[in-house]
């Protein structure tokens, strides 16, 4: 039992003493190599005049807008041929057209969500002097 003890003891004292050591450099390559999101994304919430809400994010990197209306969240896609901002998939319809924001369910012509904002100023307006 003695002749047991020794080995037993010196080997966690090297253990612990090796086990002490700072990691150094590679924790700080593994810090560094994290990604950074560099997407362009904006996020609105527009109240109708019912009350209704609807949460839109357009990521204008990836050319997508998420829909969150009623609990539920839609993903579209962001489509060139329309104007202004329109985003659709094979269900749904989302269009930002001069103020006038309308989500709407395209096999059955149901808007779900519509309101028009009132346009906004560019700034104060300037008077002529005399």
């Amino acid at each position: 039992m003695k002749n047991l003890l020794t080995p037993i003891l010196l080997g966690l004292t090297i253990l612990s003493l090796t086990a002490c050591k700072h990691p150094g450099k590679e924790a700080e390559t593994i810090t560094a190599a994290a990604p950074e999101n560099t997407d362009e994304i904006f996020k609105d919430v527009y109240v109708d005049s019912y009350g209704e809400k609807i949460e839109v994010t357009i990521n204008n990197t990836k050319n997508t807008a998420t829909i969150h209306l009623n609990g539920k969240t839609f993903d579209l896609k962001k489509s060139n041929a329309l104007p202004e901002y329109t985003a659709s998939n094979e269900e749904y319809q989302y269009s930002d057209i001069k103020g006038n924001i309308t989500f709407l369910k395209k096999n059955v012509d149901m808007v779900l969500f519509h309101l028009k904002q009132a346009k906004k100023e560019s700034g104060p307006a300037k008077m002529a002097s005399y």
